[in-house]
């Protein structure tokens, strides 16, 4: 039986050796709680504190700045929800993941605001965004994603935060599909928080961290110790924390090669579904993360693909990996008022390093296949 092709990367990634090697210690040997201030505590301690300071490296933050939570969804409620209790309106765009959306849909009328729509491009409409942020009490909590979970499209976050500055607001951005792939520089972008998770760049799952700028003064979110400098309680996760620094690390240093890679099997993936006659249409603006593809086949069911292509041994999704358990139209697609028939006949294709040509290839095959079957 040919090897399962997994092209659902931006679901979950592999987990790299170099993450792996650095977490087996931690795991079996060093169990060690960091709290503690008798030597094998010390050395916990230290391996967090080491962890934290590579991943600022990577951002361009200060390891002061770094906060471990459970993942992107936390993080993203962290921001979301602490916001809420601090009395502060939050406007967020159309296209947010769902733990940014449902969050806000969760926190009540008092506080949430009228979305930012996007262009048919996927792209936050500027203009809407300065009308939202002007209108909005201040201070508020502007949350609009790095780029997209869906159809990768990147925002204009920099220019989205000297706005938000300017009238007044704190500046998030969900940055989970982004972190890893793109070159990120919390300074450069001019947020005030960053969201992020492990998996997403080959760590391990169930760790993720939040960056919160200097000065930021936001509420804790789980109370019960002064772990994470007061503001998140809990033992750290060690194993994790480490494996997750060697994953970013690894990641940042052949970040170049990797998107030229990646560029690559993109390129090969639509010149096969080219040479087998296969009309499809990419859903929103090619400035987007290198590998990761909307991609829309009228009259067909993005459903059905899904499912097709799995009993071939390939793996693809129809949107957001957090949003799957009813079938519904993508509510980033509608947004982009793309037609339903399209919406319906979308999924989604998310290329990692470990992909090869000849797998690229032989997808291509086998999804005119499927298209022919479930046509």
């Amino acid at each position: 039986m040919p090897t399962v092709i997994y092209a659902d990367h931006a679901a979950t990634s592999p987990l790299d050796k170099c993450a792996f090697d650095a977490m087996v210690e931690y795991m079996r040997d060093e169990y060690g709680n960091p709290s503690q201030t008798y030597e094998m505590g010390r050395r916990a301690r230290k391996a967090v504190d080491r962890a934290r300071e590579s991943i600022a490296r990577c951002i361009g933050a200060s390891p002061e700045e770094i906060a471990f939570t459970s993942g992107g969804t936390e993080s993203n409620n962290w921001v979301i929800q602490s916001g809420a209790a601090m009395g502060r309106a939050v406007v967020v765009s159309t296209i947010e993941h769902p733990s940014i959306w449902h969050t806000v849909q969760r926190i009540g009328a008092p506080h949430r605001r009228t979305p930012i729509a996007v262009d048919r491009s996927g792209i936050v409409d500027i203009d809407l965004a300065r009308q939202a942020m002007n209108d909005m009490p201040r201070p508020g909590i502007v949350s609009v994603m790095t780029a997209n979970n869906e159809t990768g499209v990147i925002e204009p976050i920099a220019e989205l935060s000297a706005m938000a500055h300017r009238y007044g607001h704190w500046m998030h951005t969900d940055a989970v599909q982004a972190v890893g792939h793109l070159p990120i520089d919390v300074k450069k972008l001019d947020v005030d928080m960053l969201s992020a998770s492990a998996h997403k760049f080959n760590g391990p799952r169930g760790i993720g961290f939040l960056y919160i700028r200097d000065g930021i003064d936001i509420e804790s979110f789980i109370d019960g110790g002064d772990q994470e400098h007061g503001r998140r309680a809990g033992t750290e996760n060690v194993a994790a924390i480490v494996g997750m620094a060697a994953a970013l690390q690894n990641n940042v240093d052949h970040i170049e090669e990797n998107s030229f890679h990646l560029r690559e099997l993109e390129n090969i993936f639509k010149t096969t579904l080219s040479d087998f006659g296969v009309d499809c249409v990419q859903n929103g603006s090619e400035c987007k993360l290198p590998g990761l593809l909307s991609m829309g086949f009228e009259g067909a069911s993005g459903e059905g693909l899904m499912h097709l292509l799995d009993l071939m041994g390939i793996c693809v999704s129809t949107g957001s990996a957090c949003d799957s358990v009813k079938t519904r139209l993508s509510r980033v697609l509608t947004s982009m008022q793309i037609d339903e028939s399209l919406v319906r006949g979308t999924i989604r294709i998310s290329f990692g390093k470990s992909n090869t040509i000849e797998e690229v290839r032989r997808f291509g095959g086998a999804l005119a296949k499927a298209l022919k079957i479930g046509r």
